[in-house]
């Protein structure tokens, strides 16, 4: 027989949380907002909007354990306006304006989505 729990950790709650890194100019991407979204069929749901401190992340959970729920979320990176702010070159339109990382979430665990970020170019991975 095979335990009920076995692999999961019941004790153990979810949240979220990134880390944006400017990989064009080598250091954490400060001052770029963040808005998060919570994805139901073709329902978009705003749930809070942050924006990363001098470290590239942001001051809080972007979804703290007390409002975490097991589904389809979606962060959306405003680069555009972030690379504006650092004094990269503009182009009209920007190559990289808004960058939607749309992601599940199936268990109750720590989900943390890094964003590595340059004017044509960006990379994610689920972190830990």
């Amino acid at each position: 027989m095979i335990p009920e729990n076995i692999g999961w950790n019941t004790d153990m709650s979810g949240y979220l949380t990134t880390h944006v890194l400017d990989t064009a100019r080598g250091c954490p991407a400060a001052g770029l907002a963040i808005d998060l979204y919570r994805i139901t069929g073709e329902t978009r749901e705003h749930i809070r909007s942050l924006t990363t401190n001098a470290d590239g992340r942001t001051d809080s959970q972007i979804l703290p354990a007390d409002e975490f729920e097991i589904g389809t979320y979606e962060l959306v990176f405003h680069a555009g306006a972030y690379l504006d702010a650092t004094g990269t070159p503009p182009e009209s339109p920007r190559f990289l304006d808004v960058v939607p990382i749309r992601f599940g979430m199936s268990e109750a665990a720590h989900y943390h989505v890094p964003l590595l970020l340059s004017p044509f170019g960006y990379s994610t991975y689920r972190g830990s």
